[in-house]
């Protein structure tokens, strides 16, 4: 189990760091979505701003991954 988690570890790190801009652009595009849910209201959705709070998460740590990768 734990042979098999740190496997998948290895590779997602090998993918991000050939990819150092992916994570902080996707955090965007889900900025620009909720931004786009509060312009159209989608429920839910749009009242938690999901989208937002998820992009700005992933952005961060994209680049604090950038960064040490």
């Amino acid at each position: 189990m734990i042979q098999r988690f740190s496997t998948i570890l290895d590779r997602a790190s090998e993918f991000i760091a050939a990819r150092k801009g992916l994570l902080p652009l996707i955090g965007i595009a889900l900025v620009i979505v909720n931004l786009l849910f509060q312009i159209f209201p989608a429920g839910w959705i749009t009242t938690s701003n999901l989208f937002l709070h998820l992009g700005i998460i992933l952005a961060v740590l994209g680049f604090l991954l950038a960064w040490a990768l």
